[in-house]
């Protein structure tokens, strides 16, 4: 008899993470004053769990500019190959609905914030009157800063092309592989730990139910957005090919549940591909814009992750402005071009950003780390359908010429 394995994914540990982080916190907050040891070993054990929080957030800064360096490098020295214009055409689009998708959810979400959501409820003097020091601190400085390796893959990439530089492109793919098992075999592992400790501290300081109470909220806005960002996608398709974009809506549907259950681009291939089909996309053009579009095309993870971070930043007091969210939408789609084939992959892309260009600390990070992945399957579900809509378009303005 073969032996049955189990196997739970992210978002069930998340969600465990969670709910174990709030009742350990809040078991604290019932101890008798008088009781003193059971008391100071509570303390004691906040500040254990504060010092992994530490430790794990200075690994995770260290190993996202190796991550833009492994994965974008390639994939900026792969555009040597294609369909030329068309696969240039397909990249720009691409980028350009990613950014449309990150402003979109700005807008919506610094409008809409301020009536759901109270400014400045998690500023750092609340959290600070019931404060965890860790026993130590351990500095683990990043190889560069995120702007840096976003430049120098994009160097290295394109020389690759110019010059033909093969070895380099293939050690960069190598680097990328090791990159990946590094973030596959110990962040994404110890991911649901640490917002287990981030959860189980801002319990123990009084003020979970403003965590959860407000995820609610952020998820609920993020899934809202990501439908109606679709709808304006396939209206635009819609005008462009002059086709019922309704019609279009109802027929890449099967490719959202199917995102939305597997929490993949990449898996969802296949099942986009065929939806493509059914709207009357010609097979070759299906066949070379799906693909290109599941590792270049991340709207709904960035509606998802712009949403997050605007109620973030709103809860701990942090004024964003436009000028400054619009230098993090344009450097965010491209890091996010090294999100394919890593679960979780546009927030781990994303958090060297938050911290460099938004000025996000490692408690800010924590939360909307939490709060991102404790709904994962929305963002990858708009991802695919925009996928179709693109697919849709590209068909359209190249009728006359096929993949070759």
């Amino acid at each position: 008899m073969k032996k049955i394995t189990f196997k739970l994914g992210l978002f069930p540990k998340v969600v465990i993470a969670i709910a174990l982080g709030a009742l350990l916190g809040l078991l604290g907050t019932i101890i008798p004053e008088d009781v003193v040891w059971l008391n100071e070993g509570f303390v004691a054990l906040i500040r254990v769990l504060k010092t992994f929080n530490l430790l794990f957030a200075q690994l995770l800064k260290f190993s996202v500019p190796l991550l833009v360096l492994g994965l974008v490098t390639p994939a900026v020295a792969n555009l040597g190959k294609g369909a030329g214009k068309m696969l240039l055409f397909v990249i720009a689009v691409s980028y350009i609905s990613t950014v449309g998708g990150a402003l979109f959810s700005y807008t919506c979400a610094t409008e809409f914030f301020p009536h759901i959501l109270s400014v400045g409820e998690l500023s750092p003097e609340q959290l600070s009157e019931k404060e965890f020091l860790p026993f130590f601190e351990l500095k683990i400085p990043p190889v560069c800063d995120m702007m840096t390796a976003i430049v120098l893959s994009f160097v290295i990439g394109l020389g690759c092309i110019f010059i033909k530089a093969e070895a380099v492109k293939g050690w960069f793919e190598q680097f990328g592989e090791i990159v990946k098992w590094f973030i596959e075999s110990a962040i994404i592992p110890l991911l649901p730990i640490y917002i287990f400790t981030m959860i189980c501290e801002m319990s123990a300081k009084g003020v979970i139910d403003i965590v959860l109470g407000t995820g609610a909220k952020v998820i609920g806005t993020g899934v809202v957005l990501s439908i109606l960002y679709l709808v304006v996608q396939y209206i635009i398709a819609g005008i462009i090919a002059r086709k019922n974009p309704f019609r279009l809506l109802y027929n890449i549907l099967p490719a959202y549940l199917t995102g939305f259950s597997i929490c993949s681009s990449a898996a969802v291939i296949p099942v986009t591909t065929k939806c493509a089909l059914k709207s009357g996309v010609r097979e070759d053009v299906a066949n070379f814009v799906i693909p290109i579009c599941s590792n270049t095309h991340m709207c709904g993870s960035t509606i998802k992750l712009v949403t997050t971070t605007v109620a973030v930043a709103y809860m701990f007091g942090v004024d964003i402005p436009f000028a400054l969210f619009v230098n993090f939408a344009l450097m965010q789609a491209i890091a996010a071009v090294s999100s394919p084939g890593v679960m979780g992959g546009v927030l781990m892309a994303s958090v060297g950003l938050l911290g460099s260009i938004l000025g996000f600390d490692e408690s800010m990070t924590a939360l909307l780390m939490a709060i991102y992945l404790a709904l994962d399957g929305y963002g990858p579900a708009c991802n695919v359908s925009g996928d179709g809509a693109i697919a849709v378009v590209i068909d359209k303005l190249f009728k006359n010429k096929s993949v070759k």
